[in-house]
C-alpha cells in the first residue's frame, strides 16, 4: 500500500544555536512546511522577542511549543531514528543522503518511529560527538561554497520532507528501538566488553564508537536491542558462574589438602604409639 510521509514524527533539533534570530527563521521554516516539532539544545541565546520577530506571528504556535534542553542525549531520548546534517565529509562523516533522498528514505520510517533532524551550531556544526546519536547523515549539496546559513538549511530540509508529504511511494518499516533503548544497550556492552577485556578500560568510549557505527548501519528494531542485551546478560552470567565455580573448587580443593594432610598425621599417631 503506497504512503506519504508522517510529519507530525518528524521534528527538528538545533543542537547549540548561537543567534536567537536563526531559531525564529527555523520556527517560521518549519511551520511553512507543516514538520511537527521545533525542539532547540543549549541555545548560546534563547532571547524570546528576537525570536518571535523573525518567526513572524504565522509561526508564533510554534515558538510557544519549542522545547528547550540542556543536553542533547535528554533531547533525543523520544527518537527512534536520528538525521545528522553536516557540511564536513570524511571518513568518519559519510553522507549517503541528499535532502531529497533523505525524505523518500524516511518515508517508511515516519509511520511508526518518531524521527529527529538534527543541526549543529552555525559557526562549526555537529562535533563527531553529536554524530555518534545519528543513524544517518545528510549532505545538502552546493557550488564551492559549502556552509549554509542554519535556518536556509533548515528550510530545503523541510521544503523536500514536506513535497514527500504529498507524493505518493511504498514501504514497510517496524519500530525501531528508540534513542533511549540504543544507549541501555551501549552502556551494557560497553560494561560487559570491559570485564572480558575486549574493550580498553583506560577509554572505552573511542573502542565502543566502532560499535556504534556498525550498529547505527542496519539499524536496530526494539527486539534486536532486547535480543543484544539478554546476550550481555547470559555473558555476565556465565562469568560470574565461572568464578563462583572456580572458587568452590578451590575450597574443595584446599578442603581435600587440609583433610589428607590430618589423615597423615593422624596415621603418624598411631605409629608412635606402638
Amino acid at each position: 500500500m503506497p504512503e506519504n510521509i508522517n510529519l507530525e514524527n518528524i521534528s527538528i533539533v538545533l543542537q547549540r544555536p548561537r543567534y536567537p534570530e536563526n531559531i525564529g527563521s527555523a520556527a517560521r521554516a518549519i511551520r511553512n512546511m507543516g514538520i511537527g516539532q521545533l525542539i532547540v539544545v543549549q541555545p548560546e541565546n534563547f532571547d524570546t522577542e528576537k525570536v518571535l520577530k523573525l518567526a513572524t506571528h504565522a509561526a508564533k504556535d510554534v515558538v510557544e511549543k519549542i522545547r528547550v534542553y540542556d543536553d542533547l542525549n535528554s533531547a533525543l531520548l523520544p527518537f527512534q531514528y536520528v538525521v545528522g546534517t553536516t557540511a564536513r565529509l570524511g571518513s568518519r562523516r559519510q553522507s549517503i543522503q541528499t535532502p531529497a533522498q533523505l525524505a523518500e528514505h524516511l518515508i517508511p520510517i515516519s509511520l511508526h518511529n518518531r524521527i529527529a533532524v538534527l543541526f549543529g551550531p552555525e559557526d562549526r556544526g555537529l562535533t563527531n560527538e553529536d554524530i555518534w546519536n545519528c543513524h544517518v547523515l545528510l549532505n545538502i549539496p552546493t557550488a564551492e561554497f559549502a556552509s549554509l546559513n542554519l535556518a536556509q538549511a533548515v528550510m530545503l530540509v523541510c521544503y523536500e520532507l514536506f513535497k514527500s508529504s504529498i507524493e505518493r511511494s511504498t514501504g514497510f518499516s517496524p519500530r525501531l528501538a528508540s534513542h533511549h533503548e540504543l544507549e541501555g544497550m551501549y552502556q551494557q556492552l560497553k560494561e560487559v566488553l570491559v570485564k572480558i577485556s575486549f574493550l580498553n578500560p583506560e577509554n572505552p568510549e573511542f573502542w565502543l564508537n566502532n560499535i556504534r557505527r556498525f550498529f547505527s548501519r542496519l539499524p536496530l528494531r526494539a527486539k534486536e536491542v532486547q535480543l543484544v542485551r539478554g546476550v550481555c546478560r547470559q555473558i555476565n552470567w556465565y562469568g560470574k558462574k565461572c568464578y563462583e565455580d572456580g572458587l568452590a573448587a578451590g575450597q574443595q580443593a584446599q578442603t581435600q589438602t587440609e583433610t589428607d594432610e590430618n589423615t597423615v598425621i593422624a596415621e603418624e599417631k598411631i605409629k608412635g604409639k606402638y
